[in-house]
């Protein structure tokens, strides 16, 4: 059986070591994780738990020679301004940011492949700059990269979450992005039936939404936008780690537990939540979801085995 080796670049709660392992066993493949790394020390704490292994801290004290050689990197960098944008000189604009960190790496290691995650904007941050930036640095180091942004509501989940994803490889393969492979699960597979009463909003906001709203829908997740506007689907909006108290209820009723926001991120039951409400929630609305990296994952796999 051949092992796949891979580096998980700010893993946070492990969404694509999570996604990897799954790809990888499905196609028959081990897969071994070589170095991780997370500034968070609470997602040091998840990770450890569930994965055995106490992630790296500030990436930007590790020396890219002491990283061991792997197949493939993980990187969901988040995505700061960079500093120098616009000039468009590959490599050097990302120097100041988190990207750069993934960068080094790649020009020393050179993996067989890459795989980043970032939000959406990422798309259009800075008029579309950024983006640019970061495929030619791609370019510059070697790989043959593209970009497409997925929806989570098209690979078994339900929450409607748009990520930008990019996929690079040493060589020119015949690669595409995975197509929506199935419809996303029931809200009542994703939510618990008894619920501490803890996560209950207050009666004054549940009458005040229900006044405003009905929904078509049950279960349903309600969402309060800035203006005060309410709507509700059959699905959750994207999970936000800085998002306001009630951003979502449950019903107009409640909010989501921890539980249940990994649910919905595509992790498994038996994924340990051994950090706060808090921290959670701040650890779910910055995952990658684990559908969708699975099912990249898989598409890139055909080219990385040989």
């Amino acid at each position: 059986m051949k092992t796949i080796r891979f580096v998980d670049l700010f893993c946070g709660a492990g969404g694509f070591r999570q996604a990897a392992i799954k790809a990888f066993a499905e196609r028959d493949l081990r897969s071994e994780c070589v170095f991780s790394c997370d500034i968070d020390r609470f997602c040091q704490d998840s990770y450890e738990a569930n994965f055995g292994e106490r992630p790296c801290g500030d990436i930007r004290q590790i020396d890219e020679n002491d990283i061991p050689d792997h197949d493939i990197l993980f990187a969901g960098f988040p995505c700061q301004p960079f500093s120098i944008i616009g000039r468009r000189r590959g490599f050097e604009d990302t120097r100041g940011t988190l990207f750069f960190e993934a960068a080094r790496i790649l020009k020393r290691k050179k993996p067989k492949a890459v795989l980043l995650e970032n939000v959406k904007q990422l798309a259009t941050h800075n008029g579309g700059e950024t983006l640019k930036v970061v495929m030619a640095t791609l370019k510059e180091l070697g790989y043959y990269a593209q970009c497409a942004i997925l929806n989570a509501l098209n690979y078994g989940l339900p929450q409607k979450r748009e990520r930008t994803l990019i996929a690079g490889f040493r060589k020119s393969v015949d690669f595409a992005f995975p197509l929506p492979i199935e419809p996303y699960q029931p809200l009542s597979r994703i939510l618990e039936t008894e619920v501490d009463r803890k996560y209950y909003a207050s009666k004054h906001i549940v009458s005040k939404r229900k006044a405003k709203h009905k929904s078509a829908f049950e279960p349903s997740i309600w969402h309060e936008n800035k203006s005060g506007n309410i709507c509700s689907y059959p699905y959750s909006c994207a999970l936000r780690s800085g998002a306001s108290y009630n951003y979502l209820l449950v019903n107009g009723e409640r909010r989501l537990t921890p539980r249940e926001m990994f649910r919905l991120q595509g992790f498994p039951d038996d994924y340990k939540i051994v950090v706060s409400d808090f921290q959670a929630k701040k650890q779910a609305g910055n995952a990658v979801p684990v559908n969708i990296a699975k099912a990249t994952i898989a598409s890139m796999l055909p080219y990385i085995a040989k």
